[in-house]
């Protein structure tokens, strides 16, 4: 269980521990398929204590975020963006001239845009840039052209190279046009998402056979409350030592979160299972974490 939706029809994800559940209230799960849902026979579950770790205090930081393109989207991904991130937090924008972009940014609060006019698809302009410095790369793709997505590709083979030589991870974040496209940038091994309409249609297919859904997923990506977070999975159990899914669940219970899965590193790079991803994991089953790893949970931060 994930959340609740009350009988009033309020939705509430990751409602505190102590919440009461009425009769009046539907419970919000994640599932294969609905009849894949059924009561755990398990009524004690055991966990290994001793494999839990304390929560350590987490000190924010600001983030340095690189955007590379523009297109009418870019506004609002910005402003989203500042609800999210640290105070002191700032924003590079490179984008040809030409491309429209605001000259003033008025309404953040955590950070600050810079913008720069560059071809983004070009090395030189990538290395003068210094991508490694920047903890986020965003990738958008120009809307008004017909080879938008190939601008994009070549700028994701750059920043792979970038990142290898450099030797520090950021994330980058793609965004593709035509789904077709998407799975070859998979294969130039772009990293952790690519953003199609693939992924809005699949929303709208759910959506469609339950508008219930639609109150949910809102709930899910609106920067208030929870969101689904990736953290290292060190933080919650100690690494080497094999123990149920039980015990991350009850790890992540005593920090106010809901555990809904893992991605194993050593299989992020893998299509055919999943990258590494395992969702909604059957609880008994033994896991055993490696550095890198990473635990998906519901949180509020």
């Amino acid at each position: 269980m994930i959340g609740l939706c009350t009988g009033d029809g309020h939705i509430e994800l990751n409602p505190p521990m102590e919440t009461e559940i009425t009769a009046e209230d539907a419970l919000i799960l994640i599932a294969e398929d609905d009849d894949a849902i059924a009561l755990s026979e398990n009524a004690d579950p055991k966990f290994e204590a001793s494999a839990i770790r304390k929560p350590r205090p987490r000190r924010e930081k600001p983030e340095r975020t690189l955007i590379l393109g523009w297109n009418e989207r870019a506004p609002m991904m910005i402003a989203h963006l500042d609800r999210y991130v640290s105070p002191g937090s700032e924003v590079t924008v490179v984008t040809p001239e030409g491309a429209g972009l605001p000259t003033r940014f008025d309404e953040l609060v955590h950070q600050t845009v810079n913008v720069h006019t560059g071809n983004t698809s070009n090395r030189r302009t990538l290395d003068a840039l210094e991508v490694p410095a920047y903890d986020h790369v965003i990738v958008l793709s120009y809307s008004d052209g017909s080879d938008a997505d190939s601008r994009t590709l070549v700028s994701l083979l750059h920043l792979r190279e970038i990142a290898e030589r450099s030797g520090r991870s950021f994330s980058i974040v793609s965004e593709m046009l035509d789904d077709r496209n998407r799975e070859l940038a998979e294969i130039a091994r772009a990293d952790d998402f690519i953003v199609s309409d693939r992924l809005v249609s699949l929303m709208m297919c759910q959506v469609s056979e339950n508008k219930e859904y639609a109150a949910v997923f809102e709930e899910l990506i609106d920067p208030e409350g929870s969101e689904l977070y990736l953290k290292s999975a060190d933080e919650y159990v100690k690494p080497g030592v094999p123990l149920s899914f039980y015990t991350v669940v009850e790890a992540a219970r005593r920090r106010g979160e809901i555990a809904v899965g893992y991605r194993v590193k050593a299989e992020a790079g893998d299509p055919q299972i999943s990258y590494g991803v395992r969702l909604n994991p059957a609880k008994s089953r033994r896991i055993e974490f490696a550095e890198g790893d990473k635990v998906i949970v519901l949180a509020e931060s």
